[in-house]
């Protein structure tokens, strides 16, 4: 792949960093959610942006079986109707992975606007969900969450990427 000027190379990323960090936002999830502020319309929802997030930086690791998995966990956590999550970080890993070559190109910035229609679509997607299960509308404030979410995505950038940038091997000869 042909790399813009002054973009740097990254190193491989650490599975065990992928996995853990996603382990580690579902937990954060769900510490949120038994706080008083948790249920709120408007919180955002953390282990979607760093699904996206490496679902978009890494593919072949984190694809869409991983996006229903942590569905359903966070589904059996929340108590709520099982599948409404996990059909939402179905349909947002699906639309990260097909836009993933494209939105790379792009600074951070631009990826979080662009990011934006996609938890957008996937809070959408919990709501139609849940109004079909028999649920009530959370009123208008649900839709504050997408965008809080994509204000979260330059900063899970720098946060994901930090192992990453890191020189293998600092040398005064090899500035890379």
């Amino acid at each position: 792949m042909i790399m813009r000027q002054g973009q740097q190379l990254l190193l491989p990323a650490n599975p065990l960093f992928v996995w853990g960090s996603l382990v580690a936002a579902l937990l954060l999830n769900m510490l949120l959610n038994m706080g008083p502020l948790g249920r709120a319309p408007w919180s955002p929802d953390l282990l979607a942006v760093v699904l996206v997030f490496w679902t978009v930086h890494q593919p072949l690791r984190v694809s869409i079986g991983a996006a229903f998995v942590f569905g359903l966990l966070v589904d059996a956590h929340q108590g709520g109707l099982l599948g409404q999550h996990a059909m939402s970080y179905t349909v947002l890993s699906f639309l990260a992975i097909t836009i993933h070559r494209r939105l790379l190109w792009f600074s951070v910035p631009s990826q979080a606007a662009q990011i934006l229609p996609l938890f957008f679509l996937a809070h959408l997607v919990q709501l139609v969900l849940r109004m079909l299960g028999g649920g009530t509308f959370p009123g208008m404030w649900m839709f504050l969450a997408p965008l809080i979410e994509a204000v979260l995505w330059p900063v899970a950038s720098v946060i994901l990427l930090a192992p990453q940038r890191r020189a293998p091997d600092p040398d005064a000869n090899r500035p890379l």
